[in-house]
């Protein structure tokens, strides 16, 4: 859409960064982060769409697992939606703070040393991608961007999780494998940083 009104019909390259930015995640009010108890928003655009505190009042108990399953890769997932769906009889759950603190509850205790990230960050991360429509949007960016290339061009996309890596190698592989072969992959594996590079930019 962006090219379209630019009347930019090809391009030479393109680049996807597809993580959500610190100052969205420091921002108060967006309720993307369980570190201040704040209203569970969520919403990238603000304007528009339900917000994570609607999803979390309507959806049933199924889709609330599936969902934290799906886009969290939480194997909680049905005890955490059993959980949500207890409380929110109880009272609305429209606040990260008691979003958070009811997952939390739901997990199962390990013992040995704590965990290395909060036990809520995979339902958060679940919620925020389902609110966004993150992953139908990356499928759009790709299908599109094919199509978008000059000759010789080049496309990057730097991904943040296994979700976002599985659906960009699979479209890469069937683009590369299809019948008109409209691209060549040239990195087979994700490029991942040295221990160097995550000492210095954590």
């Amino acid at each position: 859409a962006v090219l379209d009104r630019l009347g930019v019909s090809l391009v030479d390259g393109a680049l996807a960064d597809l993580g959500v930015s610190s100052p969205q995640f420091a921002e108060p009010g967006r309720g993307f982060s369980f570190q201040r108890d704040e209203p569970l928003d969520m919403r990238m655009d603000r304007s528009a769409g339900e917000t994570a505190a609607d999803l979390v009042a309507q959806a049933d108990e199924t889709e609330l697992a599936d969902a934290i399953f799906q886009f969290g890769e939480e194997r909680f997932s049905r005890r955490i939606a059993r959980a949500i769906v207890y409380a929110r009889q109880e009272a609305p759950i429209d606040t990260t703070g008691r979003l958070a603190a009811i997952v939390r509850r739901a997990i199962p205790r390990r013992h040995g040393p704590p965990p290395r990230i909060d036990p809520a960050t995979r339902t958060f991360q679940a919620l925020r991608i389902w609110v966004n429509r993150e992953l139908e949007g990356l499928d759009r960016f790709l299908d599109t961007v094919a199509r978008r290339l000059r000759a010789a061009a080049r496309v990057v996309v730097i991904t943040f999780h296994s979700l976002e890596d599985r659906i960009v190698k699979h479209t890469f592989r069937a683009l590369e494998q299809s019948k008109e072969g409209v691209m060549k992959v040239l990195t087979k594996k994700p490029i991942v940083p040295d221990d160097d590079e995550v000492q210095r930019n954590p």
